[in-house]
């Protein structure tokens, strides 16, 4: 068995554990984190994440991000997949305190965020704030695979946009 001196190897183990599929062994390693220093945020971003996407259980995936943001507010990895939550569960309140906050962390990728912006504005038909959001994710993309992402989203919104004009026809003779 493998002996870890420090909180950032048992750490880094954990993320290796992660990547080689091994998730009961992350979150062993990671339980164990925050057992002895619960104050060590990644650890939080890690579990929040587990929690999300394997265990689907959101109020415990919420709780670990949220605790990551308040413990380490300039950690960028976390903002992204907790917005995402915030915005599955539809809680609008969040969704707008976490987006805000996202885009002053130095590192945080804003084409990201402003393109989840865009999503939820568009679950709730928000087109014209829709269209904004994804035009400010298509300004800070970087990456091509971005760009292309966001020109569709932009597409499909102008799409939903023209479907939802009403046509007026009158007759005259």
């Amino acid at each position: 068995m493998d002996t870890y001196y420090t909180i950032e190897e048992k750490y880094l183990q954990a993320v290796d554990e992660l990547n080689y599929g091994e998730t009961p062994k992350a979150l062993n390693l990671l339980n164990e984190l925050i057992a002895n220093d619960p104050l060590y945020g990644r650890a939080h971003f890690q579990l929040g994440k587990i929690y999300y996407y394997d265990f689907k259980d959101y109020q415990t995936a919420g709780y670990h991000f949220k605790t990551c943001m308040e413990l380490d507010p300039l950690f960028p990895d976390n903002y992204f997949h907790y917005l995402s939550l915030v915005i599955f569960l539809r809680m609008e309140k969040q969704v707008n305190a976490v987006a805000a906050e996202s885009l002053k962390v130095p590192g945080v990728d804003a084409s990201s965020i402003y393109e989840l912006l865009g999503l939820y504005a568009e679950k709730n038909k928000e087109w014209n704030k829709a269209s904004e959001a994804y035009r400010k994710a298509f300004m800070e993309a970087t990456v091509k695979e971005q760009l292309e992402s966001t020109e569709q989203s932009i597409a499909r919104v102008k799409l939903k946009i023209r479907q939802g004009v009403v046509y007026q026809y009158t007759f005259t003779e």
